[in-house]
């Protein structure tokens, strides 16, 4: 089947099962391409709140299924492949994070968006990469603060919140991790007039940050994913480092192609985020498979912290003392 002929079939579908389908950055071109959304983590499940359609599609990996069911309990949630796991949520587990809360009886618990529900429900609040820093600078400083399950993305918000009291899990994306400071150094000497896009889960982020603050990579910037796009649009860089997952490069070409646009490390690929591609999104749309289940005890707990993460922004807190 050609591509043009898959990706109509894959909009016929989705009208005939009154499914809107939400995909992640990191996905696949031809998957970005036919989505009606296409954010990170924080616009994905802000998307899957509001959703009208009766059914949610989510190319992407399984937490973030698990979140849009959790936010939209009375939707069908079906995801194209339910093996695409993430190796961060899978760094940290619910009864490791009771362990944790009871060494630390009182400290407020903010798990990043990528966990388990399991996990999301021992937390009092979620956080993405774009907000992270703004919740824990939100809880009384007085407050210790557990954050999980990402030690480059805590470090990144002990170093811009300058909380000394906050604890960080040692989890870390494989991907991520994979993007070394050498890398990094590299390729900034070969491109000097690039700038440099890094995300805070990034391995080489610390390198970064040092490296900037004493003006060998004057041009870098940590970014969630929704903060590169953003960057994106208005950067008059001739070309620009990206040191993250490569599926975002298609979104960041689109918003600026006349930027030249290159990753870090080009083998810095998720095999969990390629998992769905138009074959599997077509059977997912077809057959209604696989829909997604939470139970409903661990939802109600989940759902508080993931509306607590969501309401930052807009005048509330999310975990006070």
């Amino acid at each position: 089947m050609a591509d043009q002929d898959r990706a109509a079939r894959i909009r016929r579908l989705a009208a005939e099962r009154d499914a809107v389908i939400l995909a992640h950055n990191y996905q696949l071109p031809e998957i970005q391409e036919v989505a009606d959304h296409v954010g990170d983590s924080l616009a994905l499940a802000r998307l899957a709140a509001r959703a009208e359609a009766s059914t949610i599609v989510l190319a992407g990996v399984y937490f973030m299924a698990e979140t849009a069911k959790i936010l939209a309990p009375e939707r069908t949630v079906l995801i194209p492949d339910p093996r695409a796991g993430c190796s961060l949520a899978d760094s940290v587990t619910a009864e490791q994070v009771r362990a944790w809360k009871d060494e630390h009886p009182g400290a407020a618990v903010v798990a990043y968006v990528n966990t388990g529900a399991d996990v999301k429900a021992e937390a009092d609040v979620c956080c993405t990469s774009a907000n992270a820093a703004e919740i824990v600078a939100s809880i009384p400083a007085e407050r210790e603060v557990l954050f999980l399950p990402d030690q480059f993305l805590g470090a990144h918000v002990r170093r811009v919140t300058g909380r000394a009291n906050l604890r960080v899990w040692l989890g870390e994306c494989h991907v991520h991790a994979g993007i070394s400071p050498e890398q990094l150094r590299r390729k900034a000497a070969a491109s000097p007039d690039a700038e440099l896009f890094v995300h805070p889960e990034c391995g080489c982020g610390t390198s970064a940050l040092w490296q900037a603050g004493t003006g060998d990579l004057p041009g870098a910037r940590v970014l969630s994913t929704g903060g590169m796009l953003a960057a994106a649009r208005s950067t008059q860089a001739p070309a620009v480092l990206v040191a993250t997952e490569t599926g975002m490069l298609h979104q960041l070409r689109k918003a600026n192609p006349a930027v030249r646009w290159e990753p870090v490390n080009p083998d810095a690929v998720c095999r969990y985020m390629k998992m769905t591609t138009p074959d599997t999104l077509l059977r997912c749309l077809r057959d209604g498979v696989t829909e997604v289940h939470v139970d409903p005890g661990v939802a109600a707990r989940a759902r508080r912290a993931v509306e607590a993460m969501l309401a930052v922004g807009v005048g509330a807190s999310p975990a006070g003392a």
